[in-house]
């Protein structure tokens, strides 16, 4: 492991250091911490071939639940992100712009540049016991991913559940990764004393556009073993099939393959979401699409002009092709399918951590 130390000093107007930054043993100095971080940010830089080429911003929050935007169309009103940026290098994320409100670009930065809230576990704890905390839902994952691989090293989930579940809070999780297992007999005590939501985001199936579009993620056929274990004890998991990339995902075979695998994997629904291009993501998309598919650009240009939404009758036909194929393959009704039980034995194998617990990493 390699890393360098650099601290902000107390209301430093930009990113000022108290030292040099010391160079480490490769000769490589720590890059400067954005202006906008608090005093006290830790900059850490590792070379283990896991964590290779990223940065971690490492702050303590002053705050950890945030309250969602009352002009939001989100269906909750407080979330939890111990992240900011994800190495999932998703091109699609929504979040990317979110990363210039810290001086850094929503491209290469927001993939590999990630703050570390260290001491999120403590916070929504004291935040929780808080008598002005009115126990409402608090959902998690909405922003950026909370099990991508920066929680192998880290680990502030399992503090955030334990002080979910001792204040029988409810809360949901979205994610795209395997690590979540890891927490499973905490997801299984909460959901004994509270509401627990959880879903995995699986937009397609079709593994060559998944290594290009989301190329830090586990596989599709991994998160879908996450579904199907996770139901296998009894919790209720998702599917959140988004995004629906237009020309590349929506054709109707890749739909039905889609939609046929959720259902196997157990998931109790299933809901599509096509994809959407706001400031930020949208250039770091569009400028992936001219170099893999430069054939689509002036497609994409005919669909979503200068919005950031596909229109509207083009999002309520992907929604209502997969609302047919959900139920011809019976998505959260009844008896499995009689293929689901073979699905769901090689789904263990596939989901099963393969490190033990520690700095263990985000199966890939």
């Amino acid at each position: 492991m390699r890393w360098n130390e650099l601290r902000i000093q107390p209301d430093a107007p930009g990113p000022q250091a108290e030292d040099s930054p010391a160079a480490g043993p490769g000769g490589r100095p720590a890059p400067a911490a954005p202006a906008l971080f608090e005093r006290g940010a830790i900059t850490r830089s590792f070379d283990t071939p896991g964590f290779r080429g990223m940065t971690f911003f490492e702050v303590h929050a002053r705050s950890v639940i945030n309250r969602v935007p009352d002009s939001s169309r989100v269906p909750f009103r407080w979330t939890i992100n111990p992240y900011r940026g994800c190495s999932h290098s998703c091109v699609y994320c929504f979040a990317r712009n979110t990363h210039t409100y810290l001086d850094l670009d929503a491209g290469h930065d927001f993939d590999s540049k990630i703050v570390v809230k260290v001491n999120a576990p403590a916070v929504v704890r004291k935040e929780l016991s808080s008598r002005k905390w009115p126990g409402e839902h608090i959902a998690m994952g909405t922003n950026v991913d909370v099990y991508q691989r920066a929680e192998g090293k880290y680990q502030l989930m399992p503090g955030i559940l334990q002080a979910l579940l001792d204040a029988r809070n409810p809360y949901s999780i979205l994610t795209k990764g395997t690590l979540i297992l890891r927490d499973l007999d905490l997801l299984l005590a909460s959901a004994e004393v509270t509401e627990v939501g959880l879903s995995v985001s699986v937009g397609c199936t079709d593994e060559d556009l998944w290594r290009t579009i989301e190329p830090g993620t586990p596989s599709p056929r991994r998160r879908l073993g996450v579904c199907a274990t996770l139901s296998e004890h009894g919790l209720r998991c998702g599917v959140l099939m988004g995004p629906v990339v237009p020309f590349l995902s929506d054709s109707p075979a890749q739909l039905e393959s889609t939609v046929r695998q959720i259902a196997d994997a157990g998931a109790t629904h299933v809901s599509p979401i096509v994809l959407h291009l706001r400031p930020g993501a949208r250039e770091w998309f569009m400028a992936w699409l001219a170099e893999h598919h430069p054939d689509l650009v002036p497609r994409y240009r005919g669909l979503y002009g200068s919005r950031a939404y596909a229109p509207k009758d083009y999002q309520q036909r992907i929604a209502e092709q997969v609302r047919e194929l959900a139920d011809r393959y019976h998505v959260g009704r009844g008896s499995p399918p009689p293929s689901q039980g073979t699905w769901r034995r090689a789904a263990r194998a596939a989901a099963a951590p393969a490190e033990p617990a520690g700095e263990q990493l985000t199966l890939l």
